[in-house]
């Protein structure tokens, strides 16, 4: 338990220490949310959908959390490069708390991230229906910063350069995130973006998210947490084996 707390306090420490890191890392979030929520805001109100800023947000949170928790995984070869990772691994503990202590770290900021982009978005108009479902909405954030960094993780045990780590995870995330209803809802979409929507597991956080802060849910709160659930424990386990296979 000690190493695992350590490696979180480092993955906590290391990104806040930079205040222009955590400044862009807000950037992306906010723009999407003032230039779609008041571009497209007048646009999907006459369509019948109502305040869009109240159906754009969950979808802006998840995104925010979805970036900052896959990045993470670059560390593991920035460390591996510099040395720091050979001096992790030689210590007396299994490569498995290893692993989770850095994505323990890892989900930890990206939550963070996602409940500043939350209260940010209040100024904006937002309002969560609820105050006590924003505890529930803590556990979809939790699940997809959890799953979204042991993918990160996963990735980067299996790449040696970072420029090729980022180019792998624009190509894997942007669509994940375009095709989770994060910008759009998922109603009345053609079969195919409705089969990847399905099988998209961003999907069943934005919807998460969605149904706690909005009210408003496509597949079902409990089918959210459960399928999300699952595939955050698929993905621990891949990414662990993978760190446990990983060449210093």
């Amino acid at each position: 338990m000690k190493v695992i707390y350590i490696l979180w306090l480092r993955q906590l420490k290391r990104y806040y220490r930079s205040k222009a890191r955590m400044i862009g890392a807000l950037g992306q979030p906010l723009l999407f949310l003032v230039a779609l929520g008041f571009g497209f805001g007048p646009i999907y109100q006459k369509a019948g959908g109502g305040n869009y800023i109240q159906f754009l947000t969950p979808g802006i949170i998840a995104m925010s959390i979805l970036f900052i928790a896959t990045f993470s995984g670059i560390e593991v070869i920035w460390d591996r490069e510099f040395g720091f990772l050979k001096e992790t691994l030689v210590a007396p503990v299994s490569r498995f708390k290893i692993m989770i202590g850095r994505t323990i770290g890892g989900a930890t900021v990206s939550v963070l991230q996602g409940i500043i982009v939350l209260l940010i978005s209040t100024l904006f108009g937002f309002r969560p229906i609820s105050i006590y479902l924003l505890f529930v909405s803590l556990i979809f954030m939790i699940l997809i910063a959890t799953l979204f960094t042991a993918v990160g993780t996963a990735i980067a045990c299996l790449l040696t350069d970072m420029h090729a780590f980022q180019l792998i995870i624009n190509f894997f995330i942007m669509p994940l995130f375009f095709l989770s209803g994060a910008l759009f809802p998922l109603q009345g979409l053609p079969t195919a973006f409705t089969f990847i929507a399905r099988i998209n597991p961003l999907a069943y956080g934005v919807d998460g998210l969605r149904a706690t802060l909005a009210n408003s849910a496509q597949f079902g709160i409990f089918t959210d947490i459960i399928i999300l659930s699952g595939i955050t424990f698929i993905f621990l386990a891949i990414g662990s084996y993978l760190f446990s296979k990983m060449q210093v």
